[in-house]
């Protein structure tokens, strides 16, 4: 007897359909096997569910047992398949049947699911994109595991009902028992709760890094934070979200698609409502930043899709790596090659990153201290470096400003009153899709303007300075963004002049 069960197959972020078939022959010789280009863990599937069944109280009979997992030229991973092989079992033996009626019938779900040995279904990756494949193929229902049951009912138009055991499976497709599909999450109000986890008030002087990081979220230009240890340099990358606008309803059903492909939500989080901070290590590999592997899984900058990516001690990293980042910097997405097809994974994010001057951690002192500076910063290369609009130092912080017991300093929403304002001129002026990091030459010759005054000081700055051609464009845009921030039309001296200030890095690289 042949049974056929729907499931899906996770590719990069997004769902493909995947029909279980489950052939069982009680007359020939005991065996099992499992084909269509399974791994190790789908290949141990078959012991896994048999141990489930015998121990749900289903008793698998002796015969031939072959199962395959269609279409079969695509490289199928993990556990999902277990529950959709289990209910195939099932069905074969006649446990389960086709119901013709308005109930729930096996023939119309999609199945998703690891099973424990004891019957319990554990959680699995991807399942907001396996409920949209699920829509999108015609299905009336997918169940999955209670873990995941919240994500998938972010989609709307199709039941998702959550089980724990295999027996609350069984009992659902035969009626036995009722189970209500898993309510769909409202994503405004969890939206409108959200608040970010570190407040700009809690850090201690820094008003001019703070100033820069205002300028960096309204016109989302990359930064680089550069100063000694314990300047706060890290707590502040990670309380830049909240200076960032709230996420619309479609940027979080994005930002969660990514992450539960990659398995990082955590059990029973359906929605992701702030905006992401991710900092990787400096001994991460090409592949865990960009992403990669066999079957190709999102890397750092597509986690970091829509928020921040904080890279700190970034001479730290390897060249290789670092070199890596400059095509997801510039074109927001990456790109994955294999000899099967491309998979592109989502990566418009902002830079943060922080440095030592030194090795040591501290500022340099007299000419070697200084010699130190410049080796460690020419880890760094030009291409990298002229991705970076914004870099402005972060001093150490005085003892009188460290111990003061009140807090004076600019707050989370304060800037965030000042980056919105500018952040509204910009669209009103260019569109959402454009903030002022984007724009082009041409586009800057358009809504930046400098008259001569303006443009002399700008050509004295590039000149005296040492700063290199490609800075012009970098000045013009942060430029735009200040005089954005103090509601002028014309870029002005005084907003050249600042923006000058912010490129102190091209005139030792």
């Amino acid at each position: 007897m042949l049974a056929r069960i729907r499931s899906g197959l996770l590719q990069g972020i997004d769902a493909l359909p995947c029909e279980v078939e489950v052939d069982f022959d009680p007359t020939a010789i005991e065996r099992a096997l499992i084909v269509g280009l399974p791994d190790a863990a789908v290949k141990e599937s078959l012991e896994r569910v048999r141990t489930a069944l015998t121990n749900s109280g289903y008793f698998p009979p002796p015969g031939r047992l072959l199962v395959n997992l269609a279409p079969a030229d695509l490289k199928k991973e993990g556990p999902v398949y277990d529950l959709p092989i289990a209910i195939g079992m099932l069905v074969v033996q006649g446990v389960v049947r086709a119901r013709e009626d308005d109930a729930l019938d096996y023939r119309g779900a999609v199945f998703a699911g690891e099973l424990a040995l004891d019957g319990r279904v554990r959680p699995i990756k991807g399942a907001l994109a396996l409920a949209s494949m699920a829509k999108d193929s015609g299905a009336r229902a997918v169940i999955v595991p209670a873990d995941n049951a919240e994500e998938a009912a972010i989609v709307e138009g199709i039941e998702v009902f959550g089980v724990r055991t295999l027996a609350e499976v069984v009992g659902l497709l035969t009626g036995q028992i009722d189970l209500a599909p898993a309510p769909p999450p409202d994503i405004t109000g969890l939206l409108q709760t959200a608040r970010a986890p570190i407040d700009f008030a809690d850090v201690r002087g820094q008003e001019s890094v703070k100033r820069a990081l205002t300028i960096a979220a309204a016109g989302m230009h990359n930064i680089l934070l550069l100063g000694p240890a314990g300047t706060g340099k890290t707590m502040m990358a990670k309380a830049l979200p909240g200076v960032l606008p709230a996420l619309s309803p479609e940027e979080a059903v994005e930002i969660t698609r990514i992450y539960s492909a990659s398995g990082e939500l955590r059990p029973g989080q359906g929605l992701i409502t702030t905006r992401p901070v991710r900092s990787p290590h400096h001994t991460a590999s090409s592949p865990a930043v960009v992403g990669g592997g066999i079957i190709p899984r999102p890397g750092e900058v597509s986690l970091a899709h829509r928020g921040v990516l904080f890279l700190d001690e970034l001479p730290e990293f390897p060249r290789a790596v670092l070199e890596t980042l400059r095509q997801p910097l510039e074109d927001h997405v990456v790109t994955i090659a294999r000899a099967h097809g491309s998979i592109r994974f989502p990566a418009s994010f902002m830079l943060v990153a922080a440095m030592n001057p030194t090795p040591k951690g501290d500022m340099p002192a007299g000419e070697v201290g200084r010699r130190d500076m410049d080796r460690y910063l020419s880890k760094i290369s030009g291409p990298l470096l002229d991705r970076i609009d914004i870099h402005v130092e972060a001093p150490a912080v005085p003892w009188k400003e460290l111990s003061g017991r009140e807090r004076k300093g600019t707050s989370t929403a304060q800037m965030q009153e000042q980056a919105a304002s500018a952040r509204a001129r910009q669209t009103e002026r260019q569109g959402a899709a454009t903030p002022n990091a984007r724009l082009s030459g041409r586009e800057l010759d358009k809504v930046a303007t400098l008259d001569e005054p303006t443009l002399a000081l700008l050509g004295q700055a590039i000149t005296e300075l040492g700063l290199s051609a490609r800075a012009y464009d970098k000045i013009r845009r942060i430029a735009r963004t200040i005089a954005d921030m103090e509601g002028n039309e014309d870029v002005t001296t005084n907003h050249v002049a600042e923006a000058v200030g912010y490129r102190v890095l091209d005139r030792r690289l």
